[in-house]
């Protein structure tokens, strides 16, 4: 589907909903002519450089900044030591459980360094290059230690530290169990009943959220108050943090996101930098700036996935799913960030999909190495849990002799079973995936592939062809608050909005909700427009700016729309009600004869005669003549909470061309239909759906985060970290089905993480489809040409396992069982 925006009519007021308006904040984005972080420069503004740890794991025994302090240009240097007593430690708003470990995480390291690009000193000078000049100028006493880089290794008990302090490499273990939750039986029951168990292992690879925009800041004190700019997704929620962190009142701070190039959950963060910055400001009282270079960026800021799961599927002969069973390593990095051990736990409710399986146990055990930190990354925890799930699926299939399509089938929920309560305790309030699938199998031509497939498997072409499929759901609008609460999340999910009528008869909205690319400018403006009846053109949105918009919690988990849109819908609503008595008044009529249709109140049965929302808004602004009962304003507030997430569903189809003797891959056609709910604008979800598509082929295809034996990151630049262009994507044909969302009045579901989550198990599963038959049963993602090929020589997984011999699950990787299961050994605890 090719969307372009929808030519305007004259003859009729055309709805907003459901209309693809170009974006109206495209124009100053794209070329440019725009407040980034970056582009601010204040009166007497220094720069930052920070000195970064070059080893991953290391005692500092001195930090020797005589010589910086004495270069050209630099006017002060600080170590760890000189901010020991005020930096705090950085926040870790997730606690999964009761007993989690967090060692603390310094913005800048004082004893101990515990991974590459860790800071260790920030120099301060009054220009950018002079700053950066000063760094090599540092001389850190490092004593070497070893590093915790294996985490399968790092789980057991036999392994270094990652933190000299703790007992062991393990934060946490977190479990969930259907049985013992009351949403699901006995899983050792269903699988010591099963006729066939199939358990394989899974790696979902580290990667790195490669945001278009680097981070940067910049702090301006103003006596004991502080404004601090910052390209982040979360200026509500990082203003309580720096508060916490720093000990700065939270109203003697505002934070500004102005606009921001991206996020993709990089950006959601409280990071090191921020807390320095504003350290450095109010210790010199001057206005700083830092902006991190692309190597600085691809190896501190925050990484994402990085798992081994251990899967184990039980079914009767004739595909029925009895049972799921996932053990999950997630590997923590060096820290415990903002949500770090939240993001593999936030999976643990996704493991089942759409399936409807009977039992279900699910255990995670969060390790400590030293690497980057990781942390959200565009879907945190659902891509990984799609991946897994919709990868044993395949499987599964394989082992029954089944079409994979006709298992799913089989297993899914239908369309009349909804709403249904799945076995990990979430209510799915709507969907229909014969829908999604019937249209996407129609998109990709499925017939005529499958013919093709077995002509070239008959006649031994070296290029095969396969055919993958991802039917998925996620979790999105990350809001209800009593359940983030009984998950012990450190907030809430509400989203707050205000609408002022200006008396010209302009809107201005105000949202907390902080765009970052998703286009919240247009549809708030669509929504209200509709809702108002005024212009879309006359709708100026706000955000981003903590003095603007003092409340919010800004923008993450695909819940702008559903949480953020729904409190703009629920103010626009009160706005009305207002005006609605004030027309009244106006009018000479009683409220309930009053019609309110395209923007104008009259009377019902003298639609010829009534005055617009904006003659209201002008009247009550002049205060000449209103009713005595009410205050002369129709400006409103709204917070929306949810009762429940919204649960965005669809059906991907891949077909996958590979050739045998080279190993090169290539996506032949891509189909997908997703079901977001009601649209407001299709141009916006077709976009979304397109980025995500491109971020989750590139797991399957392209990127991997890489260290090496002493910790340092060797995928550090674009030259070696390979972010695919379009130019590497094909087409896509997507489409979309609607079955609206209860959870919500406008009847949305989440679009921002679909494609990522969707697509990834999709190609992978097409590739293995196009080798299987010549004895390929697994390929370690990225699928670069090399494990292709690797694979194909060798058979099996490709003899791509973890990089440190024995796994901490055994030997429980690529066999299957028929008949009763046999148990994988113990990982490392994990019972």
């Amino acid at each position: 589907m090719t969307l372009t925006e929808e030519p305007r009519t004259t003859e009729t007021a055309q709805p907003e909903i459901g209309r693809a308006r170009r974006r109206k904040e495209d124009a100053r984005l794209i070329t440019g002519r725009t407040t980034w972080t970056d582009n601010m420069v204040l009166p007497g503004m220094l720069h930052l450089s920070i000195v970064r740890s070059p080893v991953a794991h290391a005692r500092i025994g001195s930090v020797d900044v005589s010589a910086a302090r004495e270069a050209p240009g630099v006017v002060a240097v600080y170590s760890g030591r000189d901010f020991a007593e005020e930096q705090g430690s950085l926040p870790c708003a997730w606690p999964v459980t009761p007993d989690m470990v967090n060692p603390g995480h310094p913005s800048i390291a004082v004893e101990e360094v515990n991974h590459v690009g860790e800071a260790v000193a920030v120099i301060v000078a009054r220009s950018k290059a002079a700053a950066a000049d000063a760094v090599e100028l540092v001389d850190v006493d490092y004593a070497v230690l070893p590093p915790v880089l294996d985490m399968e290794q790092a789980s057991t008990q036999d392994t270094d530290l990652c933190h000299a302090h703790l007992e062991s490499n393990t934060s946490f273990h977190f479990v969930f169990d259907a049985g013992d939750a009351g949403t699901g039986g006995d899983t050792d029951e269903a699988f010591s009943g099963a006729d066939v168990v199939v358990s394989r292992r899974f790696v979902n690879q580290r990667l790195i959220p490669a945001f278009m925009e680097p981070r940067s800041v910049v702090v301006q004190p103003q006596g004991d108050n502080y404004t601090m700019w910052s390209a982040t997704q979360i200026p509500h929620i990082l203003r309580v943090m720096l508060a916490m962190v720093t000990g700065v009142p939270e109203h003697k701070l505002r934070v500004i996101a102005p606009d921001v190039g991206g996020g993709f959950g990089g950006k959601l963060q409280v990071t090191p930098e921020e807390v320095l910055a504003l350290l450095v400001a109010r210790r010199l009282g001057k206005p700083v700036k830092y902006t991190e270079t692309r190597s600085e960026s691809l190896m501190s800021a925050h990484h994402g996935r990085d798992q081994i799961q251990y899967v184990d599927v039980a079914a009767d002969r004739e595909g029925n799913v009895k049972g799921l069973r996932v053990r999950l390593l997630a590997d923590m990095g060096a820290y415990l960030r903002l949500i770090t051990p939240g993001t593999p736990a936030l999976g643990a409710f996704m493991y089942p999909a759409i399936y409807k399986f009977p039992a279900y146990r699910f255990e995670l055990k969060g390790i400590f190495t030293n690497k980057t930190p990781t942390d959200a990354y565009r879907g945190a925890g659902r891509p990984e849990a799609t991946f897994a799930i919709e990868r044993i699926m395949d499987e599964l299939a394989v082992e029954l002799g089944m079409d994979p399509l006709e298992l799913r089938r089989k297993n899914w929920i239908k369309h009349d079973e909804f709403p249904f309560t799945m076995v990990a305790g979430l209510e799915y309030d709507s969907g229909n995936y014969e829908a999604a699938t019937a249209r996407a199998l129609e998109l990709i031509g499925y017939d005529e592939l499958r013919a093709e497939q077995q002509r070239r498997r008959e006649s031994g072409d070296p290029v095969q062809l396969g055919i993958g499929f991802s039917t998925f759901t996620e979790m999105c609008g990350i809001a209800p608050s009593r359940v983030l609460g009984s998950l012990s999340f450190g907030s809430g999910g509400w989203e707050h909005a205000s609408i002022r009528m200006l008396p010209t008869g302009k809107v201005e909205v105000v949202t907390g909700a902080t765009p970052h690319g998703q286009g919240h400018e247009t549809a708030w403006s669509q929504l209200v427009a509709d809702k108002l009846g005024v212009p879309f053109e006359d709708v100026e949105v706000l955000h981003g700016d903590t003095s603007i918009s003092p409340k919010g919690l800004d923008t993450y988990g695909s819940r702008s729309l559903v949480v953020g849109g729904t409190a703009v819908v629920k103010a626009a609503d009160k706005v009305v009600a207002k005006a609605r008595k004030v027309a009244a008044h106006l009018l000479e009529a009683s409220e309930d004869d009053l019609e309110f249709e395209g923007g104008k109140f009259s009377v019902r049965g003298t639609p010829g005669t009534g005055l617009s929302i904006q003659e209201v808004a002008l009247a009550i602004f002049a205060a000449h003549n209103y009713p005595e009962d009410v205050e002369p304003s129709i400006d409103a507030d709204a917070t929306f909470d949810p009762v429940n997430f919204s649960f965005p569903h669809g059906t991907h189809i891949c077909a996958m061309e590979v050739d045998t003797e080279t190993g090169m891959v290539k996506i032949r056609k891509y189909a997908c239909v997703d079901d977001v709910g009601t649209i407001v604008n299709p141009l916006i979800v077709e976009g979304q759906i397109h980025g995500g598509l491109a971020q989750g082929i590139a797991q399957a295809l392209y990127e991997e985060a890489v260290y090496d034996a002493d910790g340092n990151l060797t995928t550090g630049s674009f030259v070696d970290y390979l972010v695919p262009s379009a130019a590497d994507l094909p087409h896509f044909d997507t489409d979309n089905t609607v079955t609206p969302s209860t959870s919500n009045p406008m009847g949305s579901k989440g679009v921002g993480e679909a494609g990522t989550i969707a697509s990834t198990p999709a190609v992978v599963n097409a590739a293995l489809d196009a080798v299987r038959h010549l004895g390929v049963t697994d390929i370690r993602m990225p699928l670069t040409p090399e494990r292709v090929w690797r694979a194909l020589q060798t058979g099996g997984d490709g003899g791509d396992r973890a990089a440190a011999g024995t796994t901490a699950y055994g030997g429980a990787s690529t066999e299957s069982t028929t008949g009763v299961s046999t148990p994988a050994s113990n990982p490392g605890g994990i019972s």
